[in-house]
């Protein structure tokens, strides 16, 4: 069977490949593609499709919602250019109210696009053009972590207390001592997570990269910095000298606050 580029002209042919079989976790996930292109949307739902995965398609945000409304999903797949409302608006509203992964889908090449992507709480992106294979790896190196982490928490301590903020893995939600609950991408839980799991230790930009998108930095690949300086907003962590996570040179980052685990 077929791989395809895909890109912002029409769909080339590249080279044939056979699908790449499932595993138990990820059989019949139901997979939102949202992009306005129905040539591409096709595309990427045969192949999806082919690899045991349930894919739902729409054209626009509005379409996206009402699907959203009517069933549950696994992961979205969504553009950034759409008509009328852009997708990293739509990214933004999701990433309020829901810890569902995203992946963005652009043809926006500049750095300062995918930082934006990143920013709004989108857990990883990929550049048109790229190939139906690596969307492939992408959405089951995201579905990994999430079984991952949710297998994970059946052994782990239920909640983080640090620096005056609670992590709490079984409702995955970040909140303050006096209640104020600030939400996350999956992306920012899992990173946060693994922070309060290896306190007061350098962990490199590999290493945050490799687990919490499954993947290796590139050299030029700022994604890590982004969902750092992202997490930093979001504990108040920000300023020349940040009293929660520190950057250590030339090596990569640490947690400095002290962390309590609680188990219930």
């Amino acid at each position: 069977m077929d791989v395809f580029l895909i890109s912002c002209t029409p769909v080339q042919y590249i080279k044939s490949e056979r699908p790449i079989g499932p595993t138990m976790t990820e059989s019949h996930k139901q997979i939102l593609i949202v992009d306005d292109d129905p040539e591409i949307c096709e595309l990427l739902g045969n192949y999806l499709s082919r690899n045991d995965f349930s894919p739902h398609m729409a054209h626009d945000c509005q379409s996206a919602r009402l699907l959203f409304e009517q069933q549950p999903f696994d992961l979205i797949l969504l553009d950034i250019m759409l008509p009328g409302e852009d997708g990293l608006s739509m990214c933004r509203e999701l990433r309020a109210k829901h810890d569902i992964p995203i992946i963005m889908l652009t043809a926006l090449a500049e750095e300062v696009d995918r930082v934006a992507g990143l920013e709004t709480g989108a857990d990883d992106y990929l550049v048109k053009p790229f190939s139906v294979r690596e969307l492939l790896a992408r959405v089951r190196a995201v579905l990994r972590r999430v079984h991952h982490a949710q297998d994970s928490e059946q052994n782990e301590p239920v909640r983080f207390h640090f620096a005056g903020w609670i992590l709490d893995l079984y409702l995955r939600r970040l909140q303050s001592h006096e209640g104020v609950v600030v939400p996350l991408s999956s992306a920012e839980f899992r990173l946060l997570s693994v922070f309060m799991t290896h306190p007061h230790r350098v962990l490199s930009r590999d290493q945050l990269l490799d687990i919490t998108c499954g993947r290796e930095a590139g050299p030029f690949d700022r994604s890590i910095d982004v969902q750092i300086s992202r997490l930093r907003r979001r504990l108040n962590d920000t300023g020349h000298d940040p009293r929660i996570i520190k950057t250590i040179r030339n090596e990569g980052y640490m947690l400095v606050a002290k962390v309590e685990q609680e188990y219930d």
